[in-house]
């Protein structure tokens, strides 16, 4: 699908920015005006957009949305404590190369027929040597791919935060050139530009250098009203009233104090497993039993489970305000 282009005038960027969010509801992705309008500036002004968030609320589905909704190939790069530039950007196909080093062995005394003297010798194998540090030799990681990619690619740095910072420094140069520099081949720009995303979980602070890079989008825990509308696209099987009643249920938990509040992937997930129990309403014993799919530790289970009466009876009531919306 082709990017959507800026036109002249306010109304029509505001229609492109609409054609946007019905495009990614189609693909059961609901936006807000902030994650339409964040798209719509990133493709146009060829920024990377850097998305933060707590876990679970839809920054790598976001981009993955994208990259379907722009039917561009998804290039992703999962960020952890350690990596480097050769497994994100390239590495030299060792194996290939010595094995064109013992084949070519025997050719070595044509090479160096005629050289005199030893500088006159290595400069010929320098020579040699850089054969094998050409494209042909070059193994592509997730970032070169993209770079690299003919028709142009969504690229998604997921977890950027768990990356060192020297990662992050190294990522500098890609992200406002779209360029890369491999010492012995030179300095290769992005024959079409990507779309970038990266991801954070904000478990440490980012540089100013790259933000000053990027565009900014936070997503937060979505309100009642939204979330209801993201469950009826992702389990849309599910009836109103219970749908009603399990997100009214997850906003009273985000409103206590646990280790880990529950995302709306966990939702998602709670709202299909209990369309695969046949409920039609939240009834204690069944939300006891299936509270595991939504809380992730022990103690914030035994905290919901202790008050999980007066829980439910909120979440009934809350729900029956808005029952029968999306």
């Amino acid at each position: 699908m082709t990017a959507v282009k800026p036109v002249q005038g306010a109304a029509a960027n505001a229609d492109a920015i609409e054609v946007i969010r019905a495009g990614f509801e189609k693909l059961g992705y609901i936006t807000n005006p902030q994650i339409s309008t964040s798209i719509f500036l990133a493709q146009n002004l060829e920024k990377p957009l850097l998305v933060e968030g707590p876990p679970g609320v839809g920054k790598t589905e976001l981009a993955i949305a994208t990259s379907n909704y722009l039917g561009l190939p998804l290039v992703r790069l999962q960020c952890y404590e350690g990596l480097d530039e050769s497994k994100a950007l390239y590495e030299w196909k060792y194996g290939k190369q010595l094995l064109y080093t013992q084949i070519l062995r025997e050719t070595l005394s044509d090479v160096l027929q005629g050289a005199q003297g030893l500088a006159q010798s290595m400069d010929r194998l320098h020579k040699f040597s850089d054969v094998f540090f050409s494209e042909q030799f070059l193994e592509e990681r997730p970032l070169m791919r993209a770079m690299r990619a003919p028709e142009g690619a969504v690229l998604l740095i997921d977890e950027l935060d768990k990356a060192d910072q020297e990662f992050e420094s190294f990522l500098l140069e890609l992200l406002s050139e779209y360029q890369i520099t491999i010492p012995e081949i030179g300095t290769m720009k992005a024959k079409v530009k990507p779309v970038v995303f990266l991801t954070s979980n904000n478990t440490r602070e980012l540089s100013d250098a790259l933000k000053r890079r990027c565009l900014h989008l936070y997503i937060p825990f979505p309100d009642a009203a939204l979330e209801r509308r993201i469950i009826a696209a992702r389990v849309p099987d599910i009836s109103a009233r219970l749908r009603n009643e399990l997100v009214a249920f997850v906003q009273e938990l985000r409103a206590l104090d646990l280790k880990k509040l529950p995302a709306v992937s966990e939702t998602i997930d709670w709202a299909r497993t209990l369309l695969l129990l046949h409920a039609n309403t939240l009834e204690p014993e069944m939300v006891r039993n299936t509270l595991s799919v939504i809380l992730k530790f022990q103690d914030d289970i035994e905290a919901v489970e202790a008050q999980l009466g007066a829980l439910t009876e909120g979440a009934l009531k809350a729900a029956e305000r808005p029952l029968g919306t999306v």
